[in-house]
């Protein structure tokens, strides 16, 4: 009886390449990879792939929320909706680019009502672009340099206000809001520039928009 099961084990080590080659012979000759071998000749590779699937989703279904970036979140979209509610209370083309302004000042560390005030004070928030150049809502460069898109734009704009583009840091790096913009138009060229970017920055909506968004509540366990 001992013989008959130790012959029946030895030959299940032998049926299993068997049946895996008899396998691997039905799929069409030339679209076998190292990829389908690997698979038919190792089925536990299946079933680990599929535990460690299911077991990423556990613990991202089980994972507590940063209070901290709930914040971020709300707040940037706080100050999104506030820049767009103020686009399109007045008709302006911007209105739409609220959430790529708030994220790009707070990529560059700058204030958030900044970028839309100086497209206000430059083209009436994309009413009045640049005529010779594209998508300029900033009177960049003169108005002799274009984008590709407002985002484009944005993105740029910001990098060189926030002092992170190194060509333009000596500029406008480690500076106070007041100090960028008279970098960006001196007064000696547009007298009160800064002032009246700041007073639409006012108009805009209050400098932290942190404090009037609800903190996040503690996840219930």
């Amino acid at each position: 009886m001992k013989n008959i099961k130790l012959i029946r084990f030895v030959e299940s080590f032998i049926l299993l390449p068997i049946t895996t080659m008899t396998t691997i012979s039905s799929v069409p000759a030339g679209s076998i990879t190292q990829a389908t071998i690997n698979i038919v000749s190792s089925p536990k590779t299946v079933l680990l792939q599929k535990l460690n699937i299911e077991g990423q989703g556990l613990l991202a279904f089980n994972q507590v929320p940063d209070p901290a970036l709930q914040l971020k979140t709300q707040t940037l979209k706080a100050e999104a909706d506030t820049i767009d509610a103020y686009f399109q209370a007045r008709n302006m083309p911007l209105r739409g680019m609220g959430m790529k302004m708030a994220e790009e000042a707070d990529k560059n560390s700058l204030d958030w009502r900044l970028l839309p005030a100086i497209a206000v004070r430059e083209s009436t928030g994309g009413k009045f672009d640049c005529k010779k150049v594209t998508f300029n809502p900033f009177g960049w460069g003169s108005c002799k340099i274009g984008f590709k898109s407002n985002e484009e734009a944005i993105e740029i704009v910001a990098k060189n206000l926030g002092g992170n583009n190194p060509k333009t840091a000596h500029y406008y790096g480690d500076k106070t809001t007041k100090q960028i913009l008279r970098a960006y138009n001196p007064p000696s060229i547009v007298p009160r520039y800064a002032e009246q970017v700041i007073s639409i920055m006012n108009a805009i909506g209050d400098a932290d928009m942190a404090v009037t968004v609800t903190s996040p509540t503690s996840v219930n366990t």
